[in-house]
């Protein structure tokens, strides 16, 4: 999104009024119908980002875009608010905030592509971890913005990194009933044998969770890993 006129400036508030959960670090703590599978281990406490830390909080006197940090910024998408920063300060393009997150992982997790290609053509690092080994593939995964994996994926990030709670990239895409990001982690090499620290490998989850159209896309790459080759 880019920046708004001085006529704009109280639209900038309020992106939308719902709490944005981010499964990453906590998408193996939750199940369907409120998760019902929690007494196993399975899910743990979630990580949540509201709109008052990426910067859609109401208040009396509108938000304007000038009061918001580079990585509110980057979570509502806009680049030329960013370049102005990154202008003023290049070292902001790898500044973590008290989570650890940079401003890639946050375009990463609300799925904001335009900052994302925009911080990578910077130089921004996609293999930077925070605290709880979150990771920008991690969120994007987990967000199903299949767009922003496959194009960290083209940035060598490591496709089976893992986070506090023994979560891959693969795991978050999974649980979030992300087909297209499954497809293509998968595509890339993505290992379907690493479990959760709760004991859920991809699979196992999936069927855990129900997501039948999942199941089918991890059976249908099974076989063809196992498919025997012709000799020609």
């Amino acid at each position: 999104m880019e920046a708004r006129g001085d006529d704009e400036e109280e639209e900038v508030v309020a992106v939308d009024q719902n709490v944005h959960t981010l499964t990453a670090g906590a998408c193996l703590s939750e199940s369907r119908e409120s998760m019902e599978v929690d007494e196993d281990g399975l899910f743990k406490h979630s990580t949540t980002l509201t709109n008052k830390q990426r910067g859609n909080e109401v208040t009396v006197r509108p938000a304007t875009l000038d009061s918001l940090s580079i990585h509110q910024l980057a979570a509502q998408g806009e680049v030329t608010q960013v370049a102005a920063h990154l202008s003023k300060d290049s070292s902001l393009l790898s500044k973590q905030d008290e989570r650890g997150f940079t401003p890639l992982m946050w375009a990463a997790a609300f799925g904001e592509k335009a900052v994302v290609d925009f911080l990578l053509e910077k130089g921004a690092d996609p293999k930077t971890i925070a605290r709880e080994r979150e990771s920008a593939l991690t969120l994007a995964s987990s967000g199903g913005y299949v767009d922003i994996v496959e194009s960290l994926l083209r940035h060598g990030v490591d496709i089976n990194t893992y986070d506090w709670n023994g979560g891959t990239p693969l795991l978050y895409a999974v649980r979030g009933n992300h087909i297209k990001c499954v497809e293509a982690l998968l595509a890339k090499g993505a290992d379907m044998t690493i479990e959760s620290d709760s004991g859920y490998s991809p699979m196992a989850l999936a069927v855990a969770l129900g997501h039948k159209k999942i199941q089918k896309v991890l059976e249908d790459h099974i076989l063809k890993l196992y498919k025997p080759t012709t000799p020609t």
